[in-house]
């Protein structure tokens, strides 16, 4: 019983989509990019429905930000040296 709720969680977290990527991953110029927590705060900007911080990122928001949120907080913490330099240095 505990597998299948986990492998319920996964197909959630799969099927809503990884802000941290698809802003990363963006086709916009670099100069214009939001990089440090993007996807942490893609997700929150869709759950307080602010369109004017959604429209910064040029990306449409996973379907599920509330559950997608914690994995993207954990991946922008991971990339969290790489795109302090990109910030940095672009």
């Amino acid at each position: 019983m505990f597998k299948h709720w986990i492998w319920c969680a996964i197909s959630v977290i799969v099927l809503s989509g990884c802000a941290t990527f698809k802003t990363l991953e963006t086709d916009s110029p670099l100069y214009e990019r939001v990089f440090i927590y993007s996807g942490t705060r893609l997700d929150w900007a869709a759950i307080v429905r602010n369109d004017i911080a959604l429209s910064r990122f040029k990306v449409i928001p996973p379907r599920y930000p509330i559950v997608d949120l914690p994995l993207s907080f954990a991946l922008d913490s991971l990339f969290l040296p790489l795109t302090v330099s990109a910030e940095i240095f672009h």
